[in-house]
């Protein structure tokens, strides 16, 4: 299977995670952070969940539940429960997270690593978590400084007001820099 990386701008979308429990918890976290508008449903919902700014619905997943919504999470510990939500998801045309059969839902959550307004993300297009998580805490060792990014900055900044020759000079100087701060060879 073959996936599309992206980053979507998601911010006050509306996003409901069916499920209370470890899983709904790491995915509504996930979703709070990207600035999405969070809707919990679930019999049980876990202690630390019941702490997070979303709303909660303290029952089971019923018709109608998805309106209006732009990101599903079926997180439930029942297969039935996940498959329904899977199936009322795709009539609407959100994008669907099953956490317990990824290739179920057309939506994975990827590692991710970020600093300074840097992000990485990873994904092993197989079902190796612990692998992308160790990549991920790899890449996080690489990640710039914000001073460095910065710099950076504007060093391009002031490359960017010269013509021709001194403008191409410059940059390619910033990407020499950069690259030998990631311990890249020129």
């Amino acid at each position: 299977m073959s996936l599309l990386p992206v980053f979507l701008n998601l911010s006050s979308e509306r996003a409901v995670v069916i499920g209370g429990g470890a899983v709904a918890l790491r995915r509504t976290r996930t979703l709070l952070d990207a600035g999405l508008n969070v809707t919990v449903i679930a019999p049980e919902i876990c202690a630390e969940l019941l702490t997070l700014p979303v709303s909660f619905e303290q029952r089971g997943f019923g018709d109608g539940d998805l309106t209006g919504a732009r990101v599903v999470v079926a997180a439930t510990d029942c297969l039935e429960v996940n498959s329904a939500v899977v199936a009322a998801a795709r009539e609407i045309g959100a994008l669907i997270n099953h956490a317990g059969e990824a290739e179920q839902g057309n939506l994975r959550f990827a590692a991710t690593a970020q600093r300074a307004g840097v992000q990485v993300a990873v994904n092993t297009g197989r079902e190796l978590p612990m692998l992308a998580q160790a990549l991920t805490r790899r890449i996080a060792a690489l990640l710039p400084k914000q001073e460095q990014i910065d710099g950076w900055i504007a060093a391009r900044e002031r490359a960017l007001t010269l013509d021709g020759p001194g403008r191409e000079a410059a940059m390619q100087g910033l990407k020499t820099d950069i690259q030998t701060a990631l311990g890249i060879p020129a």
